[in-house]
C-alpha cells in the first residue's frame, strides 16, 4: 500500500511539473491605452519608438474603429468585448452605467477575470473607467475583479494632483514632476512589476495613460518639443460638410482666428504628452528583452477613441459619428506575428478582449460580440475567422442644463460649448452607425435618434474626409433598406452582430 502511495505522489508531482512548464510557456501581454490619440491627424506620428519597437517589429492597422467615440463606453467594450447596447455603459457617468452596479455585477465576466482564473498575473496601471473611484459606487476600496495589483486612476485623465486606489487603499498624488507626472508613474510601476513578478507564471499587464487626453499637460522636458506642428490643414479641416446634422451645421466656418490658434497649441501639446508614453513604451521593450520573455509576450497598442481639432469646424473634443473621433491607431507585436506589416482589415476595439483570450488560453471571451483577431496575427495557425462585414457604432449625447457661457443654451440639453458657443454634444447627438465593408466599398450609415431623424451616410474609400452626404441623393428604398439593416443590429448579441449582408448584396452607388 505504501508503495502505492509514493507512486501516487510521483505521477502528482510529475504532473505538476509538466503543468508549471506548461505555463510557463503561455505567453504574456502588454497591453498600452492611450486616450483620445486620433490617427487621421498624424496621432502616431511623434512616438517614433513605439513605432520601431511595435509596429515595425508586428503589425500596424489602418482600419481599427472603437464601438463608441466616448471614454466610458469604449473602453467598456475593450473590456467586455461587447457592443455598448449590450454592456450597458452608454456615457461617462454612474447614471450613464460607467463603472455603476450593473456594470460591477459582471466584472467576473470581463478579460481580466478569465485570464486570472486561468493562471495569469494581472496588472493594472492608470485610467480604467471615468467614474471609478466614485464613493456611491465603492470608492476606491472596490478593486475591479481580475486584477492581482491595481493602481486605478480615481475619476478622468489628469497628470497631477490626483487620487489613486493602490490594490483598494487610497494614493495621493500632488504636482511634483520626479514623484506625480501620472504617465511616468505608470511607467514605473509597470517597470517594477515586471521585475518582481513571480517569473514562474505568465502574466497580462494593462497600461492605461492619460496621454493625449486634456489638460495635455507634456512632462518638463518635452515642453518645447514640436514648436512648428499644427493641426493638418488638408481635408475636412476648417471645412462645413454637405447636408450634416445640425449641431456640425452650427459650427462657426472660416473658424475664428482664437479658435485656430488654440487648437494648434493643443495639437503640439497632445503630441508632447505622447513623448512620455513613448519612453514608457521603450522602457517596458527593453526589460521583457532583458528577462529574456520579449520573444514570448505579446504587445498591443491602441487608443479608445480619436479626437478632432477644426474637422467641420468643430473645435476639439470627440463625440462625432467621423472618421476622426472613431479610427484609431493599432499596433500588435508578438510570438507568430511577422514583422512589418501593414493591414487594412477592418477590425474593432471588441476584438480585442477575444483576441487576448484566445492567443493566452485557446478559449473565446464569454458573451463578446467581437471576434478573436488571430487568424490576422497568426495565419500560419489555420484558424478561421467568422465572416463580418458590419461593425456598430453607438452614442448617447451627454448635455448639461445650465450653460453659464452659453445661456442662450440653458436648458437646450447642449453640452462642451466653446467660448463662441459651439457645442460639441446635445441630447440628440444620439447615434447608430453600422460600418459595413467588403474588399471594394466601405459604407458608413448613421441614423440620429432626434425629431428629423436625420441620416448621414458616406462611402468612406471614395470620400476618406466624409464631404458628401449620399442620404439625399440616393433612392429611398436604398436608404430604407439601410435602416433596415442598422435596425436589425441595434439589439444584436455575439455572432449575430457581424453579418448585414453586405458583401452579398450589390453596390449600393455607382
Amino acid at each position: 500500500m505504501k508503495s502505492v502511495c509514493v507512486f501516487a505522489n510521483l505521477l502528482l508531482w510529475s504532473w505538476s511539473i509538466v503543468l508549471e512548464a506548461k505555463d510557463v510557456t503561455k505567453p504574456n501581454f502588454v497591453f498600452v491605452l492611450t486616450d483620445d490619440q486620433d490617427i487621421t491627424m498624424g496621432g502616431q506620428e511623434p512616438m517614433v519608438k513605439t513605432k520601431a519597437l511595435i509596429g515595425d517589429q508586428g503589425i500596424m492597422f489602418s482600419n481599427m474603429f472603437v464601438s463608441s467615440p466616448l471614454c466610458c463606453p469604449s473602453r467598456s467594450s475593450i473590456l467586455s468585448g461587447r457592443y455598448v447596447h449590450n454592456h450597458h455603459a452608454y456615457n461617462n457617468t454612474i447614471d450613464g452605467g460607467c463603472n455603476g452596479p450593473e456594470w460591477q455585477e459582471f466584472e467576473d465576466e470581463l478579460f481580466p477575470s478569465r485570464l486570472q482564473y486561468r493562471g495569469y498575473q494581472t496588472f493594472f496601471a492608470g485610467k480604467y473607467l471615468n467614474a471609478y473611484g466614485a464613493e456611491h459606487a465603492g470608492g476606491v476600496k472596490h478593486v475591479p475583479t481580475g486584477w492581482d495589483f491595481w493602481h486605478g486612476l480615481v475619476g478622468n485623465s489628469v497628470y497631477y494632483n490626483y487620487t489613486l486606489s493602490v490594490n483598494g487603499k487610497a494614493e495621493r498624488h500632488g504636482d511634483n514632476y520626479e514623484n506625480d507626472y501620472l504617465t511616468d508613474l505608470i511607467h514605473r510601476r509597470g517597470v517594477e512589476f515586471l521585475k518582481n513578478r513571480n517569473m514562474t507564471a505568465p502574466f497580462f499587464m494593462m497600461l492605461s495613460t492619460p496621454s493625449c487626453h486634456d489638460p495635455f499637460t507634456p512632462a518638463p522636458q518635452y515642453n518645447a518639443s514640436f514648436p512648428e506642428a499644427q493641426v493638418p490643414r488638408t481635408g475636412n479641416y476648417n471645412m462645413r460638410g454637405k447636408n450634416k446634422h445640425w449641431l456640425i451645421e452650427k459650427t462657426i466656418v472660416p473658424l475664428p482666428n482664437d479658435t485656430v490658434v488654440t487648437g494648434d497649441g493643443i495639437y503640439r501639446r497632445r503630441w508632447q504628452t505622447l513623448l512620455s508614453v513613448d519612453d514608457m513604451v521603450a522602457d517596458v521593450v527593453q526589460t521583457l528583452e532583458d528577462q529574456g520573455v520579449l520573444n514570448n509576450t505579446y504587445i498591443f497598442f491602441t487608443s479608445d477613441n480619436g479626437y478632432h481639432l477644426g474637422q467641420f469646424g468643430l473645435p476639439d473634443d470627440k463625440r462625432q459619428m467621423y472618421e476622426f473621433d472613431i479610427r484609431v491607431p493599432l499596433m500588435v507585436r508578438g510570438p507568430g506575428i511577422k514583422a512589418g506589416q501593414i493591414s487594412k482589415e477592418v477590425v474593432a476595439n471588441i476584438d480585442l478582449a477575444p483576441t487576448f483570450m484566445d492567443l493566452a488560453a485557446d478559449s473565446f471571451a464569454p458573451g463578446a460580440d467581437g471576434i478573436s483577431m488571430r487568424a490576422i496575427l497568426r495565419p500560419e495557425d489555420h484558424v478561421k475567422r467568422p465572416v463580418r462585414d458590419t461593425i456598430l457604432v453607438e452614442h448617447v449625447g451627454e448635455y448639461q442644463d445650465m450653460i453659464p457661457e452659453c445661456p442662450e443654451y440653458n436648458g437646450q440639453g447642449m453640452a462642451n460649448c466653446n467660448p463662441h458657443c459651439v457645442c460639441e454634444d446635445s441630447v440628440n447627438n444620439t447615434f447608430a452607425c453600422m460600418i459595413q465593408f467588403s474588399e471594394e466599398q466601405m459604407l458608413k450609415t448613421c441614423q440620429f435618434l432626434d425629431s428629423m431623424t436625420f441620416v448621414e451616410i458616406y462611402d468612406t474609400k471614395s470620400d476618406p474626409y466624409e464631404f458628401n452626404n449620399l442620404d439625399p441623393s440616393m433612392d429611398a428604398d436604398m436608404v430604407s433598406g439601410l435602416q433596415h439593416q442598422l435596425l436589425s443590429i441595434l439589439d444584436c448579441k455575439e455572432n449575430r452582430c457581424h453579418v448585414t449582408g453586405f458583401q452579398e448584396s450589390k453596390c449600393y452607388f455607382e
